[in-house]
């Protein structure tokens, strides 16, 4: 399959007895941070189906999940990816659409992408996330999911 020339990244939530809700997380094998569930479309599949598909692959969460778009869109460089240059010269930066999907009786099973998952509140997610794209995810997500509007 073909790289298409856009990524995803998905939040799974999940709420707690208290009310608040958690994240997860998941520690990369080749670089060492935390993150959501990240990955590049293939061929001619829809942001919503690449987001279904990476978070089955590198998670085990259903792909029948109850998924939320965000309106978050971060640009990457491409020379963030190995595969970026099937996109040409005239290819810069990708767009990264941005997810959440309601996870609340699921075990994570790690893909050999990850050595680690974890569940955290949004405070302590926050801390641990490299990019200021994702924690602004991450932000939108929490906001959604506890009722309020952007400046709530």
């Amino acid at each position: 399959m073909a790289r298409a020339p856009f990524e995803v990244l998905v939040y799974p939530y999940r709420q707690r007895p208290d009310g608040q809700f958690e994240f997860a997380l998941m520690r990369r094998a080749d670089a060492g941070y935390w993150q959501g569930i990240a990955g590049g479309g293939e061929d001619a599949e829809s942001h919503l189906e690449a987001a279904r598909r990476e978070t089955f692959e590198e998670s085990g969460i259903p792909a029948t999940s109850e998924f939320m778009q965000l309106d978050t869109i971060d640009s990457v460089p491409v020379t963030e990816f190995r595969d970026s240059t099937l996109w040409g010269e005239d290819v810069f930066v990708i767009p990264q659409y941005c997810f959440g999907v309601h996870a609340p009786d699921v075990e994570i099973v790690l893909s050999r992408e990850h050595t680690e998952a974890g569940w955290f509140s949004y405070a302590e997610a926050l801390t641990l996330i490299k990019y200021e794209g994702n924690r602004t995810a991450l932000w939108e997500l929490n906001q959604r999911l506890k009722g309020k509007g952007p400046r709530g």
